[in-house]
C-alpha cells in the first residue's frame, strides 16, 4: 500500500493539462524501460477532460501508440456505439486521433454482443486480463503502469459503489454491478483487487460537489462505506484534484506548494 499524494491545481482545466503531461511521461518512460507501456482508462467528466487534454498535447506524439495496452477500470452494460458508454465517449476524445494497435485496446464487452448479461461479460473480461498477465506479475491482472480513477461525490471509483456488493469483493478481479445508484444501473467495474495491482494509481476530482468525497476518502473512512479509500497502487497513490474539490480537505493534508 503507498502512502497517498495530493496535487492541487488551480482549475479542472489546468488539472487535466497536467496530467496529460504527467501520463505523457509515464508512458514514454515505461516504454524506454520495458517496450511498452498500459494504462487504464476511465470515464466521466474528469477522465474525458484529461483524454482531450492528451489529444490537444503537442507532447503525445512523443508516445508509441502502437507499443500501448488500453484497458478499461469500468463499463456501462449498453449496446456497442452508445454515446453513454465509456468506450464511445474514449473514442470521441482521444483514440480516433492517435495510431494505436487494435489489438492492444482492450475494451469491455458490450451488452449487445456475445455476453448475455454483465456476470458473464465480467467473466470475459477477467479471462482476458488474466490471459494478459505475466508470471512477473504475480497475479491475475497485469501491473498496470497508471491506472484512472475518477471520484464520485458519493466517493465511488470505478463503478464501486458504497456498500453495494462488487466493493466487498475479494477474490474476483471483474464484476458485474446491478443496481448501481447512478444510472445506468447495470455495469461492469474492476474490483479493489484488480486496481491495487497497478503500480500507480491516480486518483482524478474536480468540483465542489466532489470535496466531501476527496476529504471522506482521504481521512481514514472505510473502504466499504468510501470505496476512493481502498483504491491505492502498488508503487504510488495519486490524488489530482482542482482547488474546489480540495477546499474541505483537513490543513494537515493539503499540499504546501501545489500549482
Amino acid at each position: 500500500m503507498s502512502t497517498p499524494q495530493i496535487v492541487v491545481h488551480r482549475d479542472k482545466e489546468l488539472m487535466a493539462q497536467a496530467a496529460a503531461a504527467r501520463l505523457i511521461t509515464k508512458i514514454v518512460d515505461a516504454q524506454a524501460a520495458r517496450g511498452s507501456a498500459s494504462v487504464v482508462l476511465t470515464g466521466g467528466r474528469n477522465g474525458n477532460g484529461l483524454l482531450a487534454a492528451l489529444a490537444a498535447a503537442p507532447a503525445r506524439d512523443a508516445v508509441d501508440w502502437s507499443r500501448l495496452d488500453l484497458w478499461w477500470g469500468d463499463e456501462r452494460f449498453l449496446p456497442e456505439g452508445d454515446p453513454d458508454r465509456n468506450a464511445t465517449q474514449a473514442r470521441e476524445a482521444l483514440l480516433d486521433a492517435v495510431p494505436l494497435d487494435p489489438k492492444r485496446v482492450h475494451f469491455m464487452p458490450a451488452a449487445d454482443g456475445t455476453h448475455d448479461d454483465a456476470d458473464a461479460a465480467a467473466e470475459a473480461y477477467a479471462a482476458e486480463l488474466a490471459a494478459a498477465a505475466r508470471p512477473e506479475d504475480h497475479g491475475p491482472v497485469p501491473s498496470f503502469d497508471v491506472l484512472l480513477l475518477g471520484v464520485g461525490p458519493d466517493t465511488h471509483v470505478a463503478s464501486l459503489f458504497p456498500e453495494l456488493p462488487g466493493v466487498r469483493e475479494t477474490e474476483r478481479t471483474v464484476v458485474g454491478v446491478h443496481g448501481a445508484p447512478k444510472p445506468p444501473p447495470t455495469r461492469v467495474s474492476l474490483t479493489l483487487p484488480a486496481i491495487r495491482a497497478a503500480r500507480e494509481v491516480w486518483l482524478l476530482a474536480a468540483g465542489e460537489d466532489k470535496a466531501g468525497a476527496v476529504a471522506l476518502a482521504l481521512s481514514g473512512a472505510g473502504e466499504v462505506q468510501a470505496p476512493a479509500a481502498g483504491a491505492y497502487g502498488s508503487r504510488r497513490t495519486l490524488w489530482l484534484l482542482d482547488q474546489a474539490a480540495a477546499a474541505r480537505l483537513p490543513r494537515d493534508l493539503y499540499p504546501p506548494a501545489s500549482p
